[in-house]
Parts: structure tokens; sequence; C-alpha cells
């Protein structure tokens, strides 16, 4: 496999989308800004990094193509099926097989990490949703390390994750964060189900339901309540001279980081702060925060365990049809607030909470 390869989405509503796949977890304004470093390796990897996820979204954008939507024609077994890759620091996927499923741990400890994310990713959709890997069917979750040369990113490419061993100062190895790894592989469930588009506000949404799952994977393996629960994303990949302590933050965005090579966090709280911006498709890195600043707020309102009632919410809204693949902010908030009504009924505490989160995020 190449890595121009392209996998389109199911219909969403009745309709065949040929949209393009194409998602990193580190946005392109922030590679932007460390390219722009004193420091000539920073700089020089940052742009490297930028440069290649621009080549892998424009390949994407032309070459898309139309796929069968999966079918479930047998049922799909408990176990996952995780094959784990070499790439050598090359970029031609997926790379050299290292190890199968089932097949011990290796001295690569990237490929260990990587393997051990991709089975605590299926575990939380099979345990907490009955979902068998991201398409529903039991498909196989590949993965590819040391990718390019200190490629400061990891990306889902509609097929498959891919990690980077980062540049060893401004960002370390991809695969030291589990919650990237879920977030990713939420990116391909997103694709399977809502297939929301990556632009604008949907794909700020995409964007946070990748945030809301990969940050419910890391507690789910952790086995952590929502308050004791750290609701970052990222934490770990920054590297040592940055000040910082994630990506984002679902509790404070716009808190994450404050660095003077990467700048601050740009993330915005609640609508009051919305960025209207033409880069990052449409800021979907960016405007992201608002729905998982809701998606915080409801979860630390419930209590509890996170995946339990407020991530069956988001999965709900997410898988139940009714999410058109360009739907906003608002869409989200009111058919995730009809979701907890249907399944926990109209007036208790799942409801009240989702009243409460959207409407201190500005879309009550």
């Amino acid at each position: 496999m190449d890595a121009s390869h392209t996998f389109a989405s199911e219909p969403s509503r009745g309709r065949t989308r040929r949209q393009p796949v194409f998602c990193t977890v580190v946005p392109p304004h922030l590679l932007d800004r460390a390219a722009r470093s004193e420091v000539a390796r920073r700089a020089e990897a940052a742009l490297r990094t930028l440069e290649q996820d621009a080549a892998l979204r424009t390949r994407r954008r032309i070459t898309a193509v139309r796929a069968v939507a999966p079918t479930a024609a047998a049922p799909a077994g408990d176990d996952p099926r995780r094959t784990v890759y070499d790439a050598q620091h090359r970029t031609r996927l997926p790379g050299r097989k290292v190890r199968a499923e089932g097949q011990d741990p290796v001295k690569d400890a990237s490929v260990n990490r990587a393997y051990t994310g991709l089975g605590a990713t299926y575990e939380l959709f099979l345990k907490a949703f009955g979902r068998h890997s991201i398409d529903g069917a039991g498909l196989a979750l590949d993965a590819s390390v040391h990718y390019g040369q200190d490629y400061n990113n990891a990306f889902w490419d509609g097929t498959q994750m891919v990690f980077g061993d980062g540049d060893g100062e401004l960002f370390v190895d991809f695969t030291v964060a589990v919650d990237v790894i879920g977030h990713e592989l939420a990116h391909g469930v997103t694709q399977y189900t809502a297939n929301l588009e990556y632009h604008g506000q949907s794909g700020a949404l995409n964007e946070s339901m990748s945030d809301v799952f990969g940050s419910l994977i890391k507690q789910y393996s952790l086995d952590q309540t929502a308050d004791q629960a750290d609701w970052l994303i990222g934490a770990g990949l920054l590297g040592p001279g940055v000040s910082g302590v994630a990506l984002r933050s679902m509790k404070a965005p716009g808190t994450a980081y404050d660095d003077d090579e990467l700048g601050k966090d740009p993330q915005p709280a609640t609508m009051d702060g919305y960025v209207r911006t033409s880069g990052d498709n449409g800021g979907v890195h960016i405007n992201s925060g608002i729905p998982n600043h809701a998606f915080y707020l409801a979860a630390t309102e419930l209590g509890g365990k996170a995946w339990e009632r407020a991530g069956q919410i988001w999965y709900d809204t997410l898988t139940g049809g009714e999410l058109a693949s360009d739907a906003t902010f608002q869409d989200f908030a009111r058919l995730s607030t009809a979701a907890a009504v249907t399944r926990y009924g109209e007036g208790g505490a799942e409801h009240q909470a989702l009243q409460k989160a959207w409407s201190t995020v500005g879309l009550g």
C-alpha cells in the first residue's frame, strides 16, 4: 500500500460522498509557527513536516475515490487484528511488517506502544459501545511507525495509522500518547459513520469527535473517573524545552501551551471566542475546543466513568444516522441533547447536563 491510497467513507443520508481523508493530530498553524524558529534544525523539521502533510492532502484531494461501504456478512469476532509496520524513516507505506496480532513484544518500543494503543482503542469501542473495530465490522487495524525523517506528526490516511518520531526538540515520538493513537483511529469511526466534512464547523466536530474518544480511550485504559482525568490531548508529546503540557486541553481550551517557538494555544472554550479563518480548513483544530469543552462539562457534571453516559450520548449522536456530513455545532448540540433524552429520558440528569453544557459554551 502506497501513501497515495485513499478511502472514501460510507454514504451519509443516502448520498455517497467522495471526501478525501487525511487528518493529522498536530495542526498546520502550530507547525507553521515552528517553521519560523531561529533554531535551524527545528525549523527544518517543521518545514519538512508541513511539506509532507501538504503533499499528502493534495494527493488525497486529487485521487479520492468512491469506495463500497463495509458490509458485515458474518459476525465480527471480539478480538482485534493488529499489524504494525516499520516505515524505516521513509514515506512509502506501510513499510516492513514487524509485529502481528498475538505476537510477543519486540525490542522496538514504538512498535509495542502502537500495538498496545491499537488494542486499547479497539477495546474501548467494543466494551463501551459494542462496536467491532472502527468500521463496526472487525476491520483490521494497521499502523506504521518511524515515518519520515524527524516527522513531527501522526495521521490517519483513510486506511491506517502513521506515526512520526518527532524531532526530539519540539515533539517526541508520537506513539507515547495513547489518546493520540485513539484520536487518529477515531477519525476512522467518523469516516465510517457520519462522515463529517473536514472543513469549518463540521470539520471542527470531526476533530472534536477524535479528541473526545481519544480522551475516553486514555481514561478507559487507566480506569479513571471524569474527575481523575487530566482532559489533555497529547500530554507527553511536547519536547523537553517547550513551555506547555499538551497539544490541547478539553478542560481549559487555550491553555495547553504558551511557548516562544510554538506560540500560544489558540483554542476558544465558548462561541464568544469562535475563530473565523481560512487556514487549517477553516480552523478545524482551533474551534474544536468549543465542542470539546462542552463534552468535558457534561462528563464532569455527570461524574463517574465518562464513557458510560456522556461518551454513550456522543457515540449515539455520531452513529445515529441523523448527523449530516455538513453538521454545525448547533446541529450537534440539538441532536446530542435529543440522544440523551432518547436513551435516558427527558428531564433526567443526562438531559440536564447536556443542556447546561451546551448553554455554557454558547450553544444553548
